[in-house]
């Protein structure tokens, strides 16, 4: 199964292809290649080391607290 995650990019190299996204506390180095017009603080679809779209924020961090509530729920007793 495959699963692709919303990330926020933190960083991007000088030429736009690279970046940094954060998920969740995971940072992680992602291309950019894919997409155009990213920048700082977007919010972006990544699957398997590849920003493949750019997501609404509001969208983003809905499904970011929908996760957060999986966790709480795999994690209670």
């Amino acid at each position: 199964m495959c699963l692709a995650l919303p990330a926020r990019v933190i960083e991007m190299d000088a030429t736009g292809q690279h970046g940094t996204v954060d998920m969740g506390g995971v940072r992680k180095q992602v291309s950019l290649a894919l997409l155009d017009q990213v920048q700082l603080g977007d919010y972006v679809i990544v699957h398997v080391g590849y920003a493949l779209t750019l997501l609404d924020q509001a969208e983003a961090e809905q499904t970011l607290a929908l996760f957060g509530q999986i966790a709480q729920m795999n994690a209670a007793p």
